[in-house]
């Protein structure tokens, strides 16, 4: 069960809609500066004293969460009536209709996204002075250089957080959509890439491989397969070493727990990004397991994002909303993707972690204090944390048991061996969690990326920082229709050639800020891993010679180098499935073990979605090919 008291289902009496003493931006002289908000709150008759009784009970209970947001949350005050309570306390004006008072060019000077990150708005200069109204007056001291630097002396006046938001996004909604597309520097995006230039190459390569193939066919062929060995090399050398480095450390990172009551000062305050598009079918599902992380509410902050017209979703979500939850709509822009939605929505949050999740999502309930307690005993280079992901439904076809294989040796071998070896990491694109503050240097996420996860764990490591593996796991539904699957991978595949483009455009750089391992384990995951599905068939073909069926290169191969590739590819194979068996050896997962030699049907599917990926560059290059979710029948579960 969860460490803190539920949510009353029973609705306490509702305080007055309307104060006397609302002063509007007239000088308040408060009466009370510095008494406690509950106090203040029962004074003026914005609170029932029975209701403030009640919201100590639970506050003490929750381990000293702030009062404003249990009131909050149990609906005995609306925000409004708060922000009175607040302005009150801190004997400064009470400011109300925003949007009549805003000056535009002040907003646009501090920057919308500013706005909506430390909850303020400009409203106009006095004196010398400029009046910000904010939501947060706990933390304007903290935020006061911020302010400062842009619009110079400040004072401030306590607003609506809601409002707040509305009058920032009435104004400056096209200056947002803009910066969510514009991110990040134009030298670590693929916004400035031209589809028609990336087709005009893609069809001279393909010609120019075709001409040499009917002219010397020997020569062509010889030429390819020395690349699909060189990648398969690289690729078998990567796992061997990952898969030794994660068999010298089978056991848990063991990190000291932090004291409970220690909480309101120390555990940071996370948001959670949770990206929706068509999900309206399964949001009673992601809700439910939201609603069961274990995780004090007044440090928690959900931002549900949704697009624009994407109205199903959005009131499928209405109802089940929690005080902790609110929903980001995202406005039309020039694209859609994952991404860009990311980037918009990091702007209302107000976390210092920043957590990303998808719609089918089951993480474990104690996920976020496992997370908290990670970043506070990592050394200041850990920006990020990748917690493992795993499936719901391996038993629902053989197509989903494969995958189940294959996830579990990414996420459990080749990833965390990977991580202890210091190479960069390619990050999955969900459990995801980062130092806000190294997130925003970064430069957030690439709007134009279709795997903005991997393209952002490249940055990162660019940036000589590092990612860890968390000891905590996120269910999710195992793509398992063939149709789909290829659809899913193929996006995949094409982020993957896009990530190394991108990343390729000054090599000699890259080598600088990588050093020579990581550049090189860089080209082996990611050029490797294209060249291998591309070339898979013609590594088949070698299978025929055994067979006695003719081979172009029989001729020009010799028999010993034959049998010397032979050995070649069994030990490759050999040691996929050794990395396979090495992360299914739990006892949940013992069961797949049988199941694993049958994955080499399960592989030639992901050569098929490689020409689908690089269809997909010459024509679409930052379609977001959406997964569907909600195909499964079965679901995990909520554990509390």
């Amino acid at each position: 069960m969860s460490a803190y008291p539920a949510r009353s289902k029973a609705r306490v009496q509702p305080a007055p809609a309307t104060a006397p003493w609302d002063v509007g931006l007239l000088d308040a002289n408060s009466p009370w500066p510095g008494f406690p908000i509950g106090e203040i709150l029962v004074r003026t008759g914005a609170l029932l004293p029975a209701n403030l009784d009640r919201a100590l009970i639970l506050q003490e209970q929750s381990l000293s969460q702030p009062l404003g947001v249990i009131l909050l949350s149990e609906h005995m005050i609306s925000e409004n009536a708060l922000a009175r309570g607040l302005a009150l306390q801190k004997g400064v004006r009470r400011a109300t209709d925003l949007a009549g008072q805003c000056d535009h060019g002040l907003a646009a000077k501090l920057g919308p996204d500013t706005c909506l990150r430390l909850g303020v708005i400009p409203l106009f200069r006095h004196g010398a002075f400029t009046i910000v109204a904010t939501a947060r007056p706990q933390r304007f001291e903290t935020d006061r250089a911020i302010l400062e630097d842009a619009l110079g002396p400040v004072r401030m006046a306590v607003a609506d957080g809601g409002e707040i938001t509305e009058t920032v996004l009435a104004q400056h909604s096209t200056a947002l959509v803009g910066l969510a597309e514009a991110r990040p520097a134009p030298d670590h995006s693929l916004r400035g890439w031209q589809p028609r230039r990336m087709a005009a190459v893609i069809a001279s390569l393909c010609a120019t491989l075709l001409s040499l193939t009917i002219l010397a066919p020997a020569a062509a062929l010889t030429l390819l397969t020395g690349l699909a060995i060189l990648a398969l090399a690289g690729m078998t050398g990567l796992r061997i070493a990952a898969l030794v480095a994660t068999l010298r450390n089978r056991h848990p990172d063991r990190r000291p727990d932090l004291a409970p009551e220690s909480w309101p000062e120390d555990w940071p305050r996370i948001s959670l990004l949770v990206p929706l598009l068509r999900e309206a079918d399964i949001t009673a599902h992601l809700m439910s397991h939201l609603n069961a992380l274990d995780y004090p509410l007044g440090r928690l902050d959900i931002c549900l994002i949704v697009e624009a017209g994407d109205t199903g979703t959005s009131d499928a979500l209405t109802d089940g909303l929690t005080p902790s939850a609110r929903l980001v709509t995202v406005p039309k822009g020039t694209l859609q993707t994952k991404p860009r939605a990311l980037n918009y929505a990091l702007d209302f949050a107000c976390g210092d972690i920043i957590g990303v999740y998808d719609a089918e999502d089951a993480p474990d309930p104690d996920q976020l204090r496992k997370i908290a307690r990670h970043f506070a005993t990592a050394p200041p280079d850990v920006v990020c944390l990748q917690g493992c992901l795993d499936f719901y439904n391996p038993r629902q076809n053989w197509l989903a048991r494969c995958f189940t294989i294959d996830y579990a040796a990414w996420f459990r071998v080749f990833l965390p061996g990977l991580a202890r070896l210091g190479f960069a990491v390619p990050l999955g694109g969900t459990s995801l969690f980062f130092r806000r503050e190294a997130l925003e240097e970064l430069g957030r996420w690439d709007a134009h990326n279709v795997t903005e996860d991997a393209d952002l764990g490249i940055r990162l490591a660019r940036r000589g920082w590092r990612t860890e593996l968390a000891h905590t796991t996120t269910l999710e539904e195992a793509n398992c229709h063939v149709r789909p699957w290829i659809r899913q991978r193929s996006r995949w595949l094409k982020g993957y050639a896009l990530t190394w483009a991108v990343h390729m455009r000054n090599p000699l750089r890259l080598w600088r800020e990588l050093g020579a391992r990581k550049f090189l384990g860089f080209q082996a995951m990611f050029l490797g891993t294209i060249l291998l599905f591309l070339l898979a068939p013609l590594m088949w073909s070698f299978w025929l010679i055994p067979l006695g069926i003719w081979h172009p290169l029989s001729d020009v191969v010799p028999g010993t180098s034959l049998a010397a590739l032979a050995v070649f590819f069994l030990a490759s194979e050999a040691v996929n499935m050794a990395a396979a068996i090495t992360a299914l050896a739990t006892a949940k997962d013992r069961w797949l073990i049988p199941w694993v030699p049958l994955t080499i049907f399960y592989f030639p599917l992901a050569a098929i979605a490689s020409y689908r990926a690089i269809a997909g560059i010459a024509g679409q290059p930052f379609f977001w090919d959406k997964t569907q979710h909600g195909l499964s029948p079965g679901k995990p579960e909520v554990n509390t």
